[in-house]
């Protein structure tokens, strides 16, 4: 399953007043493949055909240009998210529907892990400071809701359906998200790959089939 909202299109060099587009897909493409850590901006530059002082206009450093592709590779894992809802059939009954959106979220974070890790290592990144959104680079999907807020938002569905008690509901995306994030990154960049990669979807239904429990 492949994730195409964010691939940078071919090009050998930028288009006119369209740098900061290229030196954010050229980003964009160095995470795919190497991670966080392989987010260079004078690779990019050299990417985008231009010399490494051409950047400095719209990134005034690595940093800069990290933290925007950071915000793209969170936005995709939202997309992802939000196509697994729009998959979850309409006309179910509400406790379904809520289970479901429950379960729809979590499956689209976990084949975004497995489809993108590079970009999923990226959007997740550790760092001093917690990335915000910004106009130039929102952290939503297509939707309007980041990560976070597409859980928040099927967990609170569970509520409304009265599958899960009010009282239980404070703090409960960080559970459920720590579980699935957990998984995600065992198998990514831990121990777990080689063992259960190919088996992550089936591994990863019996997870989410533990997190409703527990909540």
């Amino acid at each position: 399953m492949t994730f195409p909202a964010i691939t940078p299109p071919a090009r050998a060099t930028y288009r006119h007043g369209d740098l900061r587009r290229a030196l954010l897909d050229a980003g964009i493409g160095l995470a795919r493949t190497g991670g966080p850590d392989a987010v260079v901006l004078r690779e990019a530059t050299r990417r985008a055909g231009v010399a490494p002082n051409a950047a400095y206009r719209h990134f005034a450093s690595r940093e800069a240009l990290l933290h925007a592709v950071r915000a793209a590779a969170l936005s995709a894992v939202a997309a992802a998210m939000e196509a697994e809802l729009a998959a979850v059939p309409a006309g179910l009954k509400p406790a379904d529907m809520a289970r479901a959106s429950v379960r729809a979220v979590g499956t689209g974070y976990l084949r975004f892990a497995q489809a993108e890790p590079g970009l999923f290592r990226t959007a997740f990144a550790r760092s001093d400071v917690l990335i915000q959104a910004t106009p130039e680079a929102p952290t939503a999907g297509p939707g309007g809701l980041n990560p976070f807020e597409l859980l928040g938002a099927a967990l609170d569905r569970l509520v409304e359906a009265g599958v899960m008690p009010a009282e239980r509901r404070p703090g409960a995306e960080f559970l459920a998200w720590s579980a699935v994030h957990g998984l995600a990154m065992l198998v990514v960049d831990g121990p777990l790959g080689p063992v259960i990669g190919p088996q992550l979807p089936q591994i990863g239904q019996r997870l989410l089939d533990m997190v409703e429990k527990g909540l």
